[in-house]
């Protein structure tokens, strides 16, 4: 039976603060650079979970974004609270591997998979206990994790099919969460910078924010984190 804690974790801090802030933990991103700038990811990511980060993003995509499985297991240490490993999964090794390394969740992205294969790879995930987290760009692809079923489902304001170097803000969730099936846990991806963001993506139904380049952009990441969340859940 799959573990669901990622979700549950973002409905409990929905539940307390109205929506749930997840950090992004990317060491550079290819419109931004380099996100870090000389600070410790391991500490950052800490740092984050003691500002009230429910569950934490972390990408193992190397040649674009920067991360790695080394990073990731070395976060799953020092940060006690669920994991989604954000990559482009493509195969139920991939997945296996996810379980191996300690995540919680495995993001499955509609624009990067066949009709076919994400269901494959949906069931897979099932299948060996790890949560399938489906994020979607476009209306269409809203309507394949819709068939899905999908439990927990991401709307990305930005193309990721380009890597995200475009400009897609807010809006774009506003205008696409309703269309998402509402028994799903609804998180709105990327493009957010503000308190007034995520108040924004909150009202269009999301249940989670999952937010990158503001946190890191922040001269210190916990403070820039409260910021997002309205200062709750402060542990």
């Amino acid at each position: 039976m799959v573990q669901n804690s990622f979700s549950k974790a973002i409905l409990a801090a929905s539940t307390q603060c109205g929506i749930a802030v997840i950090p992004d933990i990317k060491s550079r991103s290819p419109k931004e650079g380099d996100l870090f700038r000389g600070r410790n990811p391991i500490e950052s990511a800490a740092a984050l979970v003691a500002a009230g980060a429910p569950v934490l993003s972390v990408v193992t995509e190397f040649e674009r974004f920067g991360g790695s499985i080394p990073l990731f297991e070395s976060i799953r240490n020092a940060a006690k609270v669920p994991l989604l490993r954000k990559d482009f999964i493509t195969t139920e090794d991939e997945i296996k591997r996810s379980v191996d390394i300690g995540a919680s969740a495995v993001l499955l992205i509609c624009a990067n998979l066949s009709e076919s294969l994400l269901q494959t790879l949906y069931e897979a995930a099932l299948k060996h206990g790890i949560e399938p987290f489906v994020e979607a760009h476009l209306l269409s692809e809203i309507a394949v994790a819709n068939k899905l079923n999908a439990a927990l489902i991401g709307v990305n304001n930005r193309d990721i099919t380009s890597f995200e170097v475009d400009g897609g803000g807010v809006a774009h969730s506003i205008n696409l969460l309703q269309k998402v099936n509402k028994n799903a846990v609804k998180v709105s991806e990327s493009g957010i910078f503000t308190r007034e963001n995520v108040l924004s993506v909150r009202a269009a139904g999301a249940d989670a924010a999952l937010v990158g380049t503001a946190i890191w952009q922040s001269r210190d990441v916990a403070e820039g984190y409260k910021t997002l969340n309205g200062g709750y859940l402060e542990k």
